[in-house]
C-alpha cells in the first residue's frame, strides 16, 4: 500500500484563486512538479500554505473537498515549479497528489507595480468607451504574442457576442479596480 500524504481538511479562503495544478512526483524524496497557470508564478512562492482540491476531470483522488498543504520549499525548475510540503515525504505520497488543483489566497499575491494588473482582477469587469457606451464584460485575457487582448462578452439584439480589444495604452484609457470598470478608446461598431 503506497504512503499517502498527510493532509488537513480546510475551508477554501473567500479570496482564493486557482494558480496551478500538481503534475506528478519529482524525484524520490516527496518533491512534486507543479504546472503554474502564470508565466510568473510569484503567488506560488509567496504563499506558505496552498489549498488543494481534487482534479475537475473526474480522476480518482484519495481526498475530497478542500485540504491545506504547508509548503516547505518551492522553486523554479525548467519550465515548471517543483515543491516539497509537510507530510509529503516520499515519491508515493507525491504521486498521490497528481492532478490536484492549487489555490492560494489573493492576499498572498505580490503587490503589482503601476499600470500592472493581475488578470484575475480584470475578469468580470465591465468595459465602457469614452462616451460611456457599454461594450461588454471581460470574460478572459488572451496572450497574443507582443500584447494581451481583452476578450469581452456582450449582447447585441438578444444574442451573446464576443468583442476583442488590445490591452495596450493606445486603446485602454483607465483601469479602475476600485470602481470596477475599464474605460477604452473603442467604438461599438469596431
Amino acid at each position: 500500500m503506497p504512503n499517502l500524504p498527510v493532509l488537513d481538511p480546510a475551508q477554501l479562503p473567500p479570496d482564493a484563486v486557482e494558480v496551478g495544478r500538481i503534475a506528478d512526483a519529482w524525484g524520490v524524496k516527496g518533491w512534486f512538479k507543479v504546472l503554474p497557470y502564470s508565466a510568473d508564478p510569484e503567488a506560488l512562492f509567496a504563499a506558505k500554505t496552498w489549498f488543494l482540491q481534487p482534479s475537475e476531470k473526474g480522476a480518482r483522488s484519495f481526498f475530497s473537498g478542500t485540504v491545506q498543504l504547508a509548503i516547505r520549499q518551492a522553486r523554479v525548475h525548467s519550465d515548471s515549479v517543483v515543491a516539497w510540503a509537510q507530510g509529503v515525504d516520499d515519491r508515493d505520497a507525491a504521486e498521490a497528489l497528481r492532478g490536484a488543483r492549487i489555490f492560494v489566497p489573493r492576499e498572498s499575491f505580490p503587490a503589482t507595480g503601476e499600470d500592472e494588473y493581475y488578470w484575475v482582477d480584470l475578469i468580470g469587469l465591465p468595459v465602457v468607451n469614452r462616451e460611456g457606451v457599454p461594450l461588454g464584460t471581460v470574460r478572459e485575457l488572451l496572450p497574443t504574442g507582443p500584447q494581451t487582448t481583452l476578450v469581452l462578452v456582450c449582447e447585441h439584439e438578444g444574442k451573446a457576442h464576443e468583442r476583442m480589444i488590445p490591452f495596450v495604452s493606445a486603446f485602454v484609457d483607465k483601469v479602475d479596480l476600485a470602481g470596477r470598470c475599464i474605460t477604452v478608446d473603442w467604438q461599438p461598431d469596431y
